[in-house]
């Protein structure tokens, strides 16, 4: 690869970084890792051709242009939290992939899955799973657990919010979430 190649490369990473708040390359691998896929699959539930998918992993492209796989993505994110706190089985996750692979960005989707409330807000666990993106996107979990217990003496109300964000189970971070509204 050239260096007009890596440049463009690179910035296609930071767009996708400031439009879908990571690299699509490790949006995807993470899906893929926690929904127990490959990329041919990963691409036909999202509707996206193999090559598409593999050219928006790589940074060849920056943008999904289609809304409705966008949605898609954020439906799968939604999913894979669910499967990572164990409120969503295997088998169940497999049925809701069937699901979201057929939407077309409407909400024909049961209320399980569905990322924001009737009003058009996101939902509290939609929300508390972009906190734990962004902190994992910065850093690892041992990483932000060793920063938790560094600020725990001074500042323990941080260093909770690190440890359950950074590194806790969606269940465990939307429960803290819930208790600190007003």
């Amino acid at each position: 690869m050239d260096a007009a190649q890596q440049e463009a490369t690179a910035r296609a990473r930071e767009l996708q970084r400031n439009w879908y708040g990571e690299p699509l390359g490790a949006l995807f691998r993470r899906l893929i890792d926690d929904l127990g896929l490959n990329q041919a699959r990963l691409a036909g539930v999202l509707g996206l051709s193999a090559p598409m998918l593999s050219q928006l992993m790589s940074g060849q492209r920056a943008k999904i242009g289609n809304p409705a796989v966008v949605q898609r993505v954020q439906l799968l994110q939604d999913l894979a939290g669910q499967v990572a706190d164990g409120s969503v089985s295997a088998a169940e996750a497999t049925e809701r992939m069937e699901e979201i692979k057929k939407s077309q960005g409407g909400s024909v989707l049961s209320n399980t899955t569905q990322t924001t409330t009737s009003s058009g807000a996101p939902t509290v666990k939609r929300v508390v799973r972009e906190i734990q993106s962004l902190l994992r996107s910065v850093a690892a979990a041992g990483d932000i657990i060793e920063a938790a217990e560094t600020l725990a003496p001074t500042h323990p109300e941080l260093a909770e919010f690190l440890r359950v964000y950074g590194a806790g189970r969606t269940s465990d971070a939307v429960a803290h979430y819930q208790s600190h509204q007003s």
